[in-house]
């Protein structure tokens, strides 16, 4: 890696969240508070093979490898312009050694992985649908927000076949498609075990759902407590700080 890959070309902002650097396009896809929130998330003991289905900047991958220091991760995004800048963030965050980004197709994966290939996957996918609401001019951020290259079903159907008996499947979603969501997952054998609301304000409505899935898992379902990510003064909740520092 030569000193240039440290440094942000024209298109690029370098900047830090947590513990990590990150490369982001400056007009293109930048990472969200989405994304910490479902790294955060991610509680189990035991995360040791992964998958992360549509990486963006490599972000949440880079976060467990960080926090997970015995796991491996294979982390797929499709757009190529996406898929380069995380190989850099990957090196950059010194996490070669578990990180490994691959520029393909989600829905193709069957082809290259054996099915039951892995302990977890998750993803922080495009939740909506074509032709609805206002879709961004910069190509990077339309295919990550809209369902242009990958579609909710086929992504469902890929993780279930990547998992193992038993394995998790974590996602954030949009909750006006939970019922939706909850009917695929089922259907591809992913059997919904927790979800967590996160709303902006006490008393508003969830803007966003946490959902942990498990492979051939029996019918039971639990709600965490809810995700406020403002407190009173209009200032981060103090879970959302945490989360952020953690």
């Amino acid at each position: 890696m030569s000193k240039y890959d440290f440094e942000p070309k024209s298109n690029e902002t370098l900047d830090t969240i947590k513990e990590i650097s990150l490369f982001q396009a400056k007009k293109g896809y930048r990472f969200s508070v989405d994304a910490l929130l479902l790294e955060n998330f991610m509680n189990a003991s035991r995360l040791e093979k992964g998958i992360e289905l549509g990486t963006g900047s490599g972000i949440i991958s880079i976060l467990l490898a960080k926090r997970l220091k015995e796991s491996t991760i294979t982390a797929v995004e499709l757009q190529k312009s996406l898929a380069g800048r995380a190989k850099r963030n990957v090196r950059l965050n010194e996490v070669s050694r578990q990180v490994e980004v691959l520029s393909h197709d989600i829905a193709e994966l069957r082809n290259i992985f054996h099915t039951n290939s892995f302990d977890f996957a998750f993803s922080n996918p495009p939740f909506r649908k074509p032709n609805t609401g206002r879709m961004s001019i910069h190509k990077e951020r339309a295919i990550a927000r809209h369902e242009i290259e990958i579609t909710l079903p086929d992504l469902i159907k890929a993780a279930s076949h990547l998992l193992k008996h038993s394995g998790k499947f974590y996602m954030i979603y949009h909750p006006f498609r939970l019922a939706e969501l909850i009917t695929l997952l089922r259907t591809s054998r992913l059997e919904p075990k927790r979800i967590r609301l996160v709303h902006s304000n006490t008393g508003d409505e969830a803007k966003m759902a946490l959902v942990e899935s498990v492979k051939g898992s029996g019918t039971w379902l639990k709600f965490d407590p809810p995700l406020f990510l403002y407190g009173k003064t209009g200032n981060y909740s103090m879970e959302m700080k945490r989360i952020l520092k953690a």
